[in-house]
């Protein structure tokens, strides 16, 4: 069997074509002055003969990799890798790979993982932070996908108002007993849902916050939420500020007797990939991953941009927050509020 045939570097180019490694450096990258005609000529034989640009030799011109650094907080979440889908198309499209690191959920693998990128000469980073951590100064460009709330160079989706839409679709339908299941307290994304869940409610409406990891810390990982006694007693609606909490409530409902959508309403946030296809569907806020990757890369762009250019610190842009709205999904496991009466033992009803 012959060898494969060599791929022609940048002098090997500018042989074939007459004219200097330079000219053929600039006309690939839109530098320099080479007239149009020669750049055509310059770019079609490069495509014939297969050429690839030398990327440490990219690097060594620009001072620049052409890698962006992505830490993801759980990649074993099934959020994080539709994230991670989202924010390398969106580097791509910019001409960038991007290198992948997961915290794992821990403050500080974390930081390791931020040190590990920076080392691998990332020009800037895209954080998903850990929940209740804030990246600080790491002499490197960050832009964060979190909360808005959440004091830096962000860029999220409208959390708060997310909770918003899905309080006023449930009131809508007729609900006014509202249990709120969360995982962590200490989570910003998880707190702006349930805040804007809340802050829509009126006055004759009541809701409970339950949080999962303080409940498990008594009881033990994996016990109920006591979600059927609630159902039992009044609640009408139990809204999980994620689509993992909204399937365990509605198993937990489910194995007590309790029909959903019939009896109580179950909704989520973040329309995960089973949510579809869960019996009964998921009713759920989506989040515009497309979006908040494409916004997220520019920005970071634009960042290691100002950094490299020879603007002053008072023409660098400064870090700011953007939020991406969130669309309503409504499906099976929400429906209009039960009509209940008092039982003759005390309890409450269904009719």
């Amino acid at each position: 069997m012959s060898n494969p045939r060599p791929r022609p570097n940048l002098s090997d180019l500018a042989a074939a074509l007459g004219v200097s490694a330079a000219t053929v450096s600039n006309a690939l990258s839109g530098k320099g002055r080479v007239s149009p005609e020669l750049i055509e000529k310059i770019r079609k034989t490069a495509a014939e003969s297969g050429y690839i640009p030398s990327l440490p030799a990219k690097a060594l011109r620009t001072g620049r990799s052409g890698v962006l650094g992505l830490v993801l907080a759980d990649i074993a979440h099934p959020l994080f890798p539709q994230i991670a889908q989202a924010v390398e198309f969106a580097a791509a499209n910019c001409g960038y790979g991007v290198l992948i690191a997961d915290s794992r959920g821990d403050i500080a693998t974390q930081t390791g993982a931020i040190n590990r990128l920076l080392e691998r000469g990332a020009d800037g980073l895209v954080v998903v932070p850990r929940r209740g951590t804030r990246v600080g100064d790491i002499g490197r460009p960050v832009v964060v996908i979190d909360s808005p709330s959440t004091p830096r160079n962000t860029v999220a989706a409208d959390h708060w108002n997310g909770g918003q839409q899905i309080g006023q679709y449930l009131l809508s339908q007729g609900h006014r007993h509202f249990v709120i299941i969360g995982g962590s307290a200490t989570s910003n994304v998880q707190n702006d849902r349930v805040g804007g869940i809340r802050s829509s409610l009126p006055a004759d409406a009541t809701s409970e916050v339950i949080w999962i990891e303080d409940i498990e810390s008594k009881n033990g990982k994996g016990c109920d939420l006591g979600l059927v006694a609630k159902a039992r007693e009044g609640a009408t609606v139990f809204c999980a500020v994620s689509d993992l909490h909204a399937l365990r409530a509605l198993m937990e409902l489910q194995r007590g007797g309790i029909d959903v959508p019939k009896a109580a309403s179950v909704t989520g946030f973040d329309d995960l990939i089973w949510s579809p296809v869960v019996t009964p569907s998921l009713t759920t806020m989506r989040m515009d991953m497309a979006t908040i990757a494409d916004i997220a890369v520019a920005r970071l762009l634009e960042a290691i941009e100002a950094e490299g250019g020879a603007k002053s610190p008072s023409e660098k842009p400064e870090p700011h927050i953007s939020s991406v709205p969130m669309q309503l999904v409504i499906r099976q496991s929400s429906g209009p509020a039960p009509v209940r009466r008092l039982s003759t033992s005390g309890g409450v009803a269904v009719l």
